[in-house]
């Protein structure tokens, strides 16, 4: 398999051009700025820190999230490497749910803690598209890579 760091080469090699193809349909009057930046942060904070190689204790991607990285430590049980969480469509769907719930949880207990509820999510439709595409597209990325690696 590639390493982490090819594997990050590409993905930040794909973000620049992301960020020219951005530009350019903001400019054509065919995407929001709104919609192209939320995207482009999606998809950096996904190639950082929601790599499918969260499912290896050891990974970058893991020692990324620092002290944090405790909390991948289920999801690593829960996923064996290279099973699931490197599916096309369910792997970058386990890990944001993951990551949800999470944050969930933790929000949860602090509402406990001062007494009144979080109230963390705005109404997200009109991002929704590109935030998804954004935590999608870079893990579509390294499980495609990681095929074609294997297969030759």
């Amino acid at each position: 398999m590639p390493g982490a760091r090819t594997h990050l080469k590409i993905e930040m090699t794909l973000l620049a051009a992301s960020t020219i193809g951005v530009a350019i349909l903001k400019r054509g009057g065919m995407i929001h700025w709104r919609d192209g930046a939320v995207f482009l942060f999606a998809y950096l904070f996904s190639s950082l820190f929601l790599s499918p190689d969260l499912d290896l204790l050891q990974s970058r991607a893991s020692r990324r999230w620092g002290i944090g990285r405790i909390l991948w430590f289920p999801y690593a049980k829960i996923f064996p490497h290279r099973r699931l969480s490197h599916h096309l469509l369910f792997g970058p769907l386990t890990r944001i749910l993951y990551l949800g719930a999470i944050v969930l949880v933790i929000s949860w207990g602090i509402g406990l803690i001062i007494g009144q509820p979080l109230h963390l999510f705005a109404p997200v439709e009109p991002i929704i598209v590109p935030v998804l595409c954004g935590l999608y597209l870079p893990n579509q990325i390294h499980i495609i890579v990681d095929r074609l690696w294997s297969f030759f």
